[in-house]
């Protein structure tokens, strides 16, 4: 049996008192129609003003809760993710005080996309900048066991905002229960999502999700306190990459010195804005610790997928 939860069933935070919109059995599928993380305020046709009268406590709702039958503190909730549906469009955005540079990046910008899942990717700039749709849900996670409402803006071990790019059709995700019927909740979605979603966006987007919510217990799952994700298999990339390291003996200093580098070469070699180029770090630049035990720096890598760019020449 299928469930469908329709777009007016959600919540805007994590909170284990908030009645569930559905009871299942463990492994059946939800169906989700989730709006995107402005909650209906960006739209289409939206201009930057849409961002000037932003209202953040509108932001990043979730839809649900779903009840799992038999599901207890200490089970693990396996979400299998069957399918994912995005809309025609989708937007990114540098939302003023948000983001990894947000201090150099005050002015509020808003790219709409247009969007086709069966083309595979979007473009960013015609017919020289390109985008692999991947579509996947920011927002994935069960409530937490504390009394109390929690924003849905940063993630928990239970979940949450996650931001994982990896959480494609396929895959599967592993959560810990900590409340009677697990209490899931998704939404958030993306069409696409560079590793650290810099500029606090990726390219946002309404979806229609299918999930398999299975409860699990014993000892095969007891590591499981904090999300862990089984992705699918993907095909092995091709491309080389740009990269640019930040060292710092701060990981945050050091992924905010490969970013800014990032943005020098983007504007420098491909003819971006800077605005342009700091939104496309979010969408399509990898952040990743390379190292961690040469103290007192670490080093962190931004890396720049070269086969985004058409008739790419490596400068």
């Amino acid at each position: 049996m299928t469930h469908h939860i329709h777009r007016h069933q959600h919540h805007l935070a994590w909170d284990n008192s908030i009645p569930p919109v559905a009871t299942i059995d463990s492994g059946e599928i939800v169906t989700f129609d989730c709006l995107d993380a402005s909650n209906g305020q960006v739209t289409a046709g939206s201009t930057v003003d849409a961002i000037h009268s932003f209202d953040m406590s509108k932001l990043d709702q979730i839809n649900g809760p779903i009840f799992v039958r038999n599901a207890k503190p200490g089970d693990v909730l396996e979400v299998e993710i069957v399918d994912i549906k995005i809309a025609t469009w989708g937007w990114t955005a540098i939302i003023p005080n948000f983001g990894l540079l947000h201090e150099e990046f005050p002015e509020a910008q808003l790219k709409i996309w247009q969007l086709d899942q069966d083309q595979g990717f979007a473009w960013f700039k015609p017919n020289q900048i390109r985008i692999p749709i991947r579509p996947f849900t920011g927002e994935c996670g069960v409530a937490r066991g504390l009394p109390g409402s929690f924003s849905t803006i940063p993630p928990y071990c239970t979940g949450g905002n996650i931001d994982t790019k990896y959480l494609t059709k396929g895959s599967k995700l592993y959560l810990p229960i900590e409340c009677e019927g697990a209490l899931f909740s998704i939404g958030d979605g993306h069409a696409a999502q560079g590793d650290g979603e810099v500029c606090g966006t990726a390219i946002e987007t309404p979806v229609i999700v299918s999930v398999r919510l299975t409860v699990i217990r014993g000892e095969s799952v007891s590591h499981v306190t904090s999300p862990c994700l089984l992705t699918r298999t993907e095909e092995r990339s091709s491309t080389r990459y740009y990269s640019v390291l930040g060292i710092a003996d701060d990981m945050r200093e050091a992924a905010k010195q490969a970013i800014r580098q990032m943005i020098v070469y983007l504007v420098q070699n491909k003819g971006l804005t800077r605005e342009e180029a700091y939104m496309l770090c979010s969408v399509a630049v990898d952040i990743r610790a390379t190292q961690v035990v040469d103290m007192p720096n670490y080093t962190i890598g931004a890396f720049l997928p070269l086969d985004i760019f058409v008739n790419e020449e490596t400068k």
